[in-house]
């Protein structure tokens, strides 16, 4: 998936095994699977639309993990699914 950004600019939210091999588990939305890498803002958006594809028993977890990722990027989350599981 490619994200426009305000500048013109496009951002791959792609990474190589090699990228995400690097990666600490903190910057995962699910870190003790090492799944829904969000390293940056094009992936926290990533994780945003593909949060559909998470098991039901972790959107929860993920959901909270997608909103603090957002915030921490000054991401807007306009999923209303994501917000549910994230109780607000």
């Amino acid at each position: 998936m490619m994200f426009h950004l305000n500048d013109g600019s496009i951002m791959n939210d792609r990474l190589s095994y090699e990228e995400k091999k690097e990666l600490p588990d903190s910057v995962y939305g699910l870190p003790e699977r090492r799944e829904y890498p969000m390293p940056d803002a094009a992936h926290v958006r990533a994780a945003e639309a593909y949060f559909r594809y998470c098991p039901e028993d972790l959107r929860p977890e993920l959901a909270r993990a997608i909103l603090q990722r957002a915030r921490e990027f000054g991401v807007e989350v306009k999923s209303p699914t994501v917000l549910s599981y994230a109780g607000m």
